[in-house]
């Protein structure tokens, strides 16, 4: 109970933050505009509203991901609410975890509410109901998971400006982490090459959620892949918040 009171109470602040309805009404406006530049396109209509769809929901669900979570443990130190909070019988992982489920709610509706634009959107075009672009939107959201997860560990430690500054490298490094090892194998040396791929192994794989391409195109989706995705995202997702709290322990308050 205590989680969830600390979520929703994270949940509504993130709900009064400016930000969240500057960035929200321009992904939606963006979307928007998809619509008139498929216009401009013969035949391509369907795929241009839904690629750039997905693409704007991805995009600034990232945004507010990231300018959300890299506040979510420095305000409370900055108030000085931080120190209410550890006084009294709650424990440091429920005050994380509490934060993280409030911002992950806050990302489910806004992302939500796009995702059903880009749908309503793509029958409008199509006349038929796409239940792939869910699916898509919905491995979007588990990778902005990953992300909100990123910007709370280095929320712990660090100021906004560098967690903010982190936390979108490891986001690009992430969309782009296979095409840089496949360059790193392919034209770099055997040091950098190695380099490379332990910056691999420790940046989460967020390529391996974007599956919109092939939902828009018709491609097949392996079941057992996307399982392997999922479960590889909650795994990370796990690894990230004990992460997190191992550092938020040491941290002294007095």
């Amino acid at each position: 109970m205590r989680v969830w009171a600390i979520a929703v109470n994270t949940f509504r602040e993130a709900a009064r933050d400016r930000i969240l309805y500057s960035i929200l009404a321009f992904a939606i406006l963006l979307i928007g505009a998809s619509v008139i530049l498929a216009g401009l396109s013969i035949g391509q209509e369907s795929k241009i509203v839904k690629d750039l769809g997905l693409a704007a929901s991805s995009l600034f669900g990232a945004f507010i991901a990231i300018f959300l979570g890299i506040g979510l443990v420095f305000k409370e130190i900055e108030r000085r609410t931080v120190y209410v909070i550890i006084s009294k019988p709650i424990h440091r992982v429920q005050f994380l975890f509490g934060k993280y489920i409030g911002l992950v709610l806050t990302l489910l509706v806004t992302v939500g509410v796009m995702a059903l634009l880009v749908v309503t959107l793509g029958w409008l075009v199509d006349g038929h109901w796409s239940p792939g672009l869910l699916l898509a939107a919905g491995f979007d959201f588990l990778a902005l998971m990953i992300v909100t997860a990123v910007a709370l560990l280095f929320s712990t430690f660090s100021t906004p400006t560098l967690s903010a500054i982190f936390t979108l490298g490891v986001f690009v490094i992430g969309r782009l982490s296979g095409d840089v090892r496949l360059f790193a194998e392919q034209f770099a040396g055997p040091g950098v090459g190695q380099a490379v791929f332990a910056i691999y192994l420790v940046i989460p794989d967020l390529a391996r959620f974007q599956i919109g391409s092939q939902v828009i195109h018709g491609l097949p989706l392996a079941p057992a892949d996307l399982g392997q995705s999922a479960v590889y995202g909650v795994g990370y997702i796990l690894m990230l918040l004990l992460l997190a709290v191992a550092i938020f322990q040491r941290r002294d308050f007095k």
